[in-house]
């Protein structure tokens, strides 16, 4: 942010894709970028419209969510910035499966029937539905590869106790069973997605974002089943296209690899798709609002001076 410092800034953090600000001890400002990481790799080029597609789909979805979980989020004073609670995060991710694709298929495909201590069932093929949507958790890692880790791990290593296990776990399945509510309203269906929580003394809440093309799968559900009887590939919108893409020009994030060339074309299909993304998701037609970095600055500065 031109190396500005924001009224009562402490610190600032910055991710993969999103930058964090604390202020006072008391709340963030987190400005989501244009950048787009994928195998835990920021790639070179920027997406034009992400951070603002990122951020109007997480505040729309935080506000539908509002009734099952308290959540961070407070204000969204710019198209890419949310303005919220300062939490102490659980250093996990719940991540909601409700079909065999990603991750999970990549784990069964190799033969694997277990997956963060959870049970897969047999003569799954890629796409299906669980019978139930399973949980499958990760540590969140500062630095390189999150790690796939269990619910017995969790608690041995105190990284939640097994009353706020219990209370993630409960609140994780309601937030993905009304992300597919709202999914199936638009014809799409919420395959898997990821929710991050933290603790306002002994409160849990809903942190950062939820059910966005970064956090979240979809499929498109006409012509779902005719597609999966015929064992062709799914439609979806989600950002797994992007690491298939990478898949196929031989990236994965290991070390040596090198992240292939991202054409201008590339990039404008990538900013398409995500827009196609939001326009699907909330129904609405996505409105373009570029600002310059003073204008947003001024922005957060004067929501910050109504927060005080």
């Amino acid at each position: 942010m031109n190396n500005k410092q924001f009224p009562g800034q402490i610190k600032e953090y910055h991710g993969k894709v999103r930058d964090v600000y604390y202020i006072d001890n008391q709340l963030l400002v987190m400005i989501a970028s244009d950048r787009i990481s994928a195998f835990d790799v920021i790639l070179p080029r920027p997406i034009p419209f992400k951070g603002q597609v990122l951020n109007q789909i997480a505040a729309y979805m935080l506000e539908k969510t509002q009734s099952i979980c308290p959540n961070w989020l407070m204000a969204t004073p710019a198209p890419n910035v949310a303005i919220g609670r300062e939490c102490v995060p659980f250093k996990i991710e719940m991540v909601v499966r409700g079909n065999l694709v990603g991750h999970a298929y990549r784990t069964y495909q190799a033969g694997g029937r277990t997956l963060c201590g959870v049970s897969l069932p047999e003569g799954m093929v890629e796409n299906d539905f669980f019978p139930s949507p399973i949980i499958t958790p990760s540590t969140k890692a500062s630095e390189g590869h999150d790690e796939d880790i269990s619910k017995e791990e969790i608690i041995k290593q105190g990284l939640a106790t097994a009353a706020q296990w219990d209370q993630l776990e409960k609140y994780a399945l309601a937030l993905f069973a009304k992300g597919k509510e709202i999914a199936a309203k638009q014809g799409l269906i919420l395959v898997d997605t990821k929710y991050e929580f933290g603790c306002i003394g002994d409160s849990i809440y809903l942190m950062d974002e939820i059910h966005t093309p970064d956090s979240s799968r979809y499929f498109y559900a006409d012509g779902f089943e005719e597609r999966q009887s015929k064992k062709e590939k799914q439609k979806q919108l989600s950002k797994e296209f992007v690491r298939e893409w990478l898949i196929e020009n031989n990236f994965m994030g290991k070390e040596g690899q090198v992240v292939p060339n991202m054409t201008d074309e590339w990039i404008n299909t990538i900013s398409k798709r995500y827009i196609e993304l939001y326009e699907k998701v909330i129904g609405e037609k996505f409105i373009p609002q570029p600002l310059t970095n003073e204008e947003t600055y001024q922005l957060i500065c004067a929501q910050l001076e109504k927060l005080s």
